[in-house]
């Protein structure tokens, strides 16, 4: 991953005056600017994640979509603004992931596509990109919902295109537009009653607030580093994501539970912890911080001595990161994909665990993306899966719905003849692929596969990531919950006791097979423990048991 190197802000204008044009330059340092405010807020819009699942991963989204975008711009010298934007929002496209990134990339699309070619931006060029960032958005999408970041987006384009008929200058338009951002996404609750039963904010739209302070901060020469942001609440830590920034020296991974004798001083807190290590993260959460760092390993006890001063400790981890990347590597087990001939339908499917890969490579994919929940493919990701396929016909299941729109640009910037079966679960990609003939018209096997859709109900079994009450079910974080169809229904002590729940919810009477994936991290003893009992429990029912391997969900089960 390319990195930034606006260490500290500067202004775009050395003086106070009016800024009224800025070129492809000074569009690249804001982008790096947002960039940078946006990965210093990620784990706050991760943790606005409205279901209380292990997914909460749109500031993760949108990051990696900016980081893209800039990793396109980031040697050039180009100034004409209208080929600078050009160049970032392909970088968008192809590096978007997520719904929330794919919608991102066509905002920077619809800016781009007003700007064309022109060599600088005023206050009116900027009101167009900004209509046109709109319009291009809601176009993307199939079905707009109004309370996400399409209305955020629309809010800030017709704040602009008033303020901009009295103003002519891009700094005060600029503060408009993060007004304008802040009252739209407190607003999305009332828009969305989903948002407003969970108690958050959109979280797609508060990212896109935070695209926008970044590039204000730095016009107004703030700070724009990860010290300046409120602690994250304790359950939206990902420590996972950590594995990903891994520099070279860092030995041993310690995390920290603590309390403290005074209020935390946050910047301060960072400061003495970035003297220490990388990495750094902070949480909060039921009377208590969380603290991450990755550090060398004669300075692995550092962070436990800095502690010990400021307040009590409760407890210690300590990892060694070169065995956790070695075991990660090992996971990384391939699988055997059949032979495919020249001409076929290829079939690229995402896949979040190696026993499900394995599965799908029997059943005759041509391309198996990882991916799935926290971690979504992009773009480019899946477009490589299949353009060197020696066939232009193709099939993509993407398998989880967040990744539904990222296979649909894909599709839409490909020359080879693709068709999305818009499969949102494991289950509904396993029953699609049984309807494969790899010699058939691509057009009708999709036709068949999608209508293989409707066959199947998906089970998920999850451990809750947050306290929420949703659908009249009162979930309290680390319970262990379950979802029907996506909806969450259930929420239990025990995987076990979750499950039976779950399929008494659901219409087994219609259904004659329970297959079981269990996760990487369930016990064998622990499945087979729930398979017997619910052999017991539906007795004329087919029950089949496979190593799914993925993370975060200790069941996925498919009801047919």
């Amino acid at each position: 991953m390319t990195t930034t190197s606006l260490e500290t802000s500067t202004t775009v204008t050395d003086s106070k005056k009016p800024i009224t044009s800025i070129d492809g330059q000074k569009l690249k340092k804001l982008l790096e600017a947002s960039l940078l405010w946006l990965k210093a807020n990620q784990q706050m819009v991760n943790s606005l994640n409205v279901f209380p699942v292990p997914d909460g991963d749109t500031g993760t989204n949108m990051l990696l979509t900016m980081q893209a975008a800039y990793n396109e711009v980031v040697s050039s010298s180009e100034t004409n603004i209208g080929k600078m934007a050009k160049d970032i929002a392909q970088g968008a496209l192809m590096g978007a992931r997520g719904n929330s990134g794919v919608i991102l990339s066509q905002i920077w699309r619809g800016f781009a596509r007003a700007l064309d070619s022109l060599p600088e931006m005023d206050h009116e060029i900027f009101a167009r990109a900004l209509s046109e960032s709109r319009n291009t958005a809601y176009k993307g999408v199939v079905r707009p919902v109004e309370g996400t970041i399409l209305t955020v987006i629309k809010d800030i384009s017709i704040a602009i295109e008033k303020a901009a008929v009295r103003t002519t200058d891009l700094e005060e338009l600029l503060k408009i537009a993060v007004n304008a951002a802040d009252e739209s996404v407190k607003f999305t609750p009332e828009l969305l009653p989903i948002l407003k039963s969970a108690g958050v904010v959109d979280s797609g739209g508060k990212g896109l607030f935070f695209i926008l302070e970044g590039m204000q901060r730095h016009i107004q020469g703030q700070t724009l580093d990860s010290s300046a942001v409120l602690i994250q609440p304790l359950s939206s830590m990902d420590l996972s994501d950590t594995m990903d920034e891994v520099e070279e020296g860092q030995d041993v991974e310690v995390v920290i539970d603590f309390s403290t004798k005074e209020p935390l001083v946050l910047e301060s807190f960072y400061e003495k912890l970035s003297e220490i290590g990388t990495s750094v993260q902070v949480g909060e959460g039921d009377g208590m911080y969380r603290m991450h760092i990755h550090v060398e390993a004669d300075k692995r006890h550092e962070p436990l001595n800095y502690i010990s001063s400021i307040g009590t400790w409760s407890k210690v981890a300590m990892e060694n990161l070169q065995l956790q990347m070695d075991n990660s590597k090992q996971k990384s087990k391939r699988y055997q994909l059949n032979d495919f001939h020249e001409g076929n339908i290829a079939v690229v499917a995402v896949s979040p665990g190696l026993g499900i890969s394995k599965i799908l490579a029997s059943l005759g994919v041509a391309a198996i993306i990882e991916g799935g929940q926290t971690m979504n493919p992009s773009t480019e990701e899946i477009l490589k899966a299949f353009e060197d396929l020696p066939t232009n016909n193709v099939i993509i299941l993407p398998n989880n719905k967040n990744i539904v729109l990222a296979a649909n640009t894909a599709k839409s910037v490909s020359v080879k003849n693709v068709f999305v079966v818009e499969s949102k679960t494991i289950p509904q990609g396993l029953s699609a692929m049984l309807r494969l003939d790899p010699e058939g018209d691509t057009q009708k096997i999709a036709a068949d596969m999608v209508e293989a859709l409707s066959e199947v109900d998906t089970c998920e079994i999850t451990t809750a990531t947050r306290s929420v009450k949703l659908n009249g079910v009162e979930v309290q974080i680390g319970k262990i919950i379950g979802l029907l169809n996506g909806k969450l229904l259930v929420s239990g002590d025990s995987v076990k006791e979750a499950c039976t729940m779950l399929l008494k919810k659901a219409d087994m009477s219609a259904r004659e097979r329970i297959t079981l994936f269990y996760g990487e991290n369930m016990e064998n003893s622990d499945v087979k423990d729930i398979s017997e009992y619910l052999t017991q429990l539906y007795p004329d029912h087919e029950i089949e048991v496979h190593e799914g391997g993925q993370p975060h969900y200790q069941l996925i089960i498919s009801l047919e």
